[in-house]
């Protein structure tokens, strides 16, 4: 997660070249060179789309922007109906995703996976109410129990978007996709029912009416106990696990043989050394019984020294063959 951002010296060369994150973002020349940058570094078995999960709200009409140093800012707030309804969607402001997914797909080599992706319903509604990021998510919680019918309603509207979305990366060129749900662990089980579970199957049993081989990754961050609920109910094809999560609760919780991807800790890869090994070891050895995609269990953080990266997939490749 974020293999391409902050911490190699390419993509600081290029957006001091190039100017702000979402310009980068929505620029497919910029998009689809620091899409392909870990994979001309590392040869990565995956290449991760350079996008953003709030191009969504966007889509949806409100406006994005990012504040330096501080993370992105949407408006207007989305905390009364007639909000929601004086929003005017644009499907087409999301045509620079697609043309980003082509020139990847048309570069990546064969051996290479491309791995697109969309932010889940909950965590795009936690944005699109705060009109930022926030960590305990108050805004979106007090919303979902007090006016219900509005979040349903916004909730809605994304998982529509997100259908759609997602179905033309696939048609685009790429291979998978991941849902990512940021702050999908906020949420009380039965509210996790609610909005991260139910919207999550809409979406996958609406894009697979779309797209029937779609491969679907679901990632709700946070969930830790609810894994299991998510992972059976869903219908996804994989898991994503965050570094909280135990792996070895984690395999035996899971159905049998569901692949699962993660979940090293990326403060693990900023250590390095024999850390960084016994850590990747505990995971490697953890899922040794099912299908894995190793991964963080979120993103690379901006300091972690490419030596260490370096160190990491040796080490993975070394125990996986």
């Amino acid at each position: 997660m974020r293999q391409a951002g902050r911490y190699l010296p390419e993509y600081r060369a290029l957006r001091a070249e190039k100017g702000g994150f979402l310009e980068l973002a929505m620029d497919p020349e910029s998009a689809a060179e620091i899409t392909l940058q870990p994979i001309r570094r590392f040869a990565m078995d995956g290449a991760i789309l350079f996008s953003d999960i709030l191009v969504v709200p966007m889509a949806l009409g409100q406006k994005l922007w990012f504040e330096t140093g501080e993370g992105p800012r949407l408006a207007p707030k989305v905390q009364a109906r007639a909000v929601l309804d004086a929003l005017e969607p644009d499907a087409a402001l999301l045509d620079p995703v697609y043309a980003t997914v082509r020139r990847v797909a048309a570069a990546l080599p064969a051996e290479t996976t491309f791995l697109g992706f969309a932010g889940s319903p909950w965590t795009v509604a936690t944005y699109m109410i705060a009109g930022q990021g926030s960590r305990e998510q108050a805004e979106a919680r007090r919303l979902a129990y007090g006016d219900s019918a509005l979040m349903q309603a916004l909730v809605d509207r994304i998982v529509d978007c997100t259908i759609d979305y997602l179905a033309k990366q696939i048609e685009a060129g790429v291979e998978a996709v991941q849902l990512f749900d940021s702050w999908a662990g906020s949420l009380s089980p039965a509210q996790f029912e609610r909005w991260v579970i139910a919207p999550t199957v809409r979406i996958v049993e609406g894009l697979r009416a779309r797209c029937p081989q779609a491969v679907v990754i679901g990632f709700p961050k946070g969930a830790g106990g609810k894994l299991p609920a998510y992972a059976r109910e869903t219908g996804v094809d994989a898991v994503g696990i965050d570094e909280t999560v135990d792996p070895a609760w984690a395999h035996a919780s899971l159905p049998e043989n569901l692949p699962v991807q993660g979940n090293l800790d990326p403060l693990a890869l900023i250590a390095g050394g024999a850390e960084l090994d016994s850590a990747v070891d505990r995971v490697l050895s953890a899922f040794a019984g099912r299908p894995h995609v190793f991964n963080l269990g979120h993103g690379i953080l901006p300091d972690t020294p490419i030596a260490h990266v370096e160190q990491l997939l040796a080490r993975v490749r070394g125990g996986s063959e």
